[in-house]
């Protein structure tokens, strides 16, 4: 059997309500997974892809290819401040 490598990137941010990091993997249909660390979260990440690759082989699906063109930006915004409780 022959291996193939392919590399995908991943998105990871903290989710501050569920107290878990997040992933996000926008080449595979925006496969997510989470974990209390960093690293559980992205051990996580990689059994998935690992099963959504083999799931996809399975069925003769063609790999997807992570098309790189992905960018992460800031974007300042400015909004009035209204004292507690005034809308």
């Amino acid at each position: 059997m022959a291996i193939t490598t392919h590399r995908f990137k991943v998105f990871l941010e903290w989710d501050s309500d569920d107290r878990v990091w997040v992933t996000y993997v926008p080449a595979l249909n925006h496969l997510s997974t989470f974990g209390l660390t960093r690293e559980e979260a992205l051990r996580q990440t990689h059994d998935a892809i690992v099963r959504y690759l083999e799931a996809a082989a399975e069925k003769g699906i063609p790999a997807p290819h992570d098309a790189g063109t992905d960018d992460i930006v800031d974007i300042e915004v400015s909004v009035p401040r209204f004292p507690h409780g005034a809308s």
